[in-house]
């Protein structure tokens, strides 16, 4: 028996597909680290600029309540989980939109790759580690670094439409 998928279907498919890599990736990325590295240990990659760490990070973006009582957990998990559901349906109600749905499949496998983190461990594992002289940008993840490029995928995704708007 064939399926006969129409091409929005297909198209809201390939997205989720986008974000199941995406998310992958995160999760093996992790995996890794968790297998080979003990909290606390890191190893130098690029002297003076870049480190691969192992860190636990209970909170949110840059450590944000990370100090609270372990309510948090459950609070961003259950953010995660709403933001992905919303995700989904703005995915499915516009992927004909080629760079808004690319932007919003990698946000999608990422926020539900730090959601698997949470539910898991309590924790996001963070790994990916730049610094030069004294200044240490927080360690962050694959999984972020999806949604931020998702972010800023969003963001020229709107200047291109402004712009076209006004051709």
């Amino acid at each position: 028996m064939a399926f006969n998928l129409s091409a929005p279907s297909r198209r809201f498919i390939l997205w989720l597909c986008i974000a199941a890599i995406v998310f992958l990736c995160d999760q093996i990325s992790k995996s890794l680290i968790l297998s080979y590295f003990r909290l606390g240990d890191g190893r130098v990659v690029l002297e003076n600029y870049f480190n691969i760490v192992r860190v636990h990070n209970p909170g949110a973006a840059f450590s944000f309540m990370a100090s609270a009582d372990g309510w948090q957990r459950w609070l961003f998990t259950a953010i995660g989980l709403l933001a992905a559901v919303f995700i989904t349906a703005l995915i499915k109600s516009n992927a004909s939109q080629k760079l808004f749905s690319f932007a919003l499949a990698f946000i999608l496998g990422g926020a539900l790759g730090n959601v698997l983190d949470r539910v898991m461990y309590g924790y996001v594992v963070d790994f990916l580690d730049f610094y030069t002289g004294d200044w240490h940008f927080p360690a962050f993840n694959l999984a972020d670094s999806a949604i931020t490029l998702g972010a800023i995928c969003l963001l020229l995704d709107e200047l291109l439409r402004v712009r076209q708007a006004k051709k």
